[in-house]
């Protein structure tokens, strides 16, 4: 009897995560991006990128809320499209890219909304400091592709304030934070 329980329990764990999958971010193939907007004055908004990051995701359609997600983030490769700004936000004004050449989203849990929406909680780090953050997510679609791989890809948006991470540069009271975008496809391993 003890034998068949334990066997059934095996059974039970290893069929809960059978349907889980990992994937890798698909960055060579540009099919994902990490954007940025902050108001400028109040006026208008200034909109960036980093363009080089990679992450890994595990999901699973069943079960959305075992979902896990990990991104990094070379913040060296920041581009706004304007050299001496990126200058600027690469010193030690903004993100200090000598002290702190990366930043980092590890998920600590994730809610599923309903439908393709998500809510994931994790810890957010950069300019060496680490917060809890909340990214709004949607799963996009998932599908096999034209090369032989299943893919599954999602966007999420979240906003922060520059304090929260040591930045104390005064751009006005319109400016205090800053939009993050991130579109990620994965491929599946």
């Amino acid at each position: 009897m003890r034998k068949s329980l334990l066997a059934f329990g095996l059974l039970a764990l290893l069929s809960s995560n059978a349907f889980a999958a990992n994937y890798v971010v698909d960055t060579s193939g540009a099919h994902a991006s990490i954007n940025f907007k902050i108001q400028h004055l109040g006026y208008s908004w200034i909109t960036g990128r980093f363009n080089t990051f990679d992450g890994k995701f595990s999901y699973d359609p069943a079960k959305p809320e075992a979902a896990t997600i990990n991104v990094n983030i070379d913040t060296q490769s920041v581009d706004s499209n304007h050299a001496e700004r990126d200058k600027h936000l690469r010193s030690e004004d903004f993100l200090y890219v000598k002290k702190y050449p990366n930043a980092k989203f590890v998920s600590t849990k994730v809610e599923s909304l309903g439908g393709e929406r998500l809510k994931i909680f994790g810890d957010f780090s950069l300019h060496g400091i680490t917060k809890p953050i909340i990214i709004m997510a949607e799963k996009i679609g998932e599908g096999k592709d034209p090369w032989g791989g299943y893919r599954a890809g999602f966007s999420g948006t979240t906003r922060i304030a520059m304090a929260d991470y040591g930045i104390m540069t005064n751009l006005g009271p319109a400016s205090t934070h800053v939009e993050l975008m991130l579109n990620l496809e994965g491929v599946q391993q």
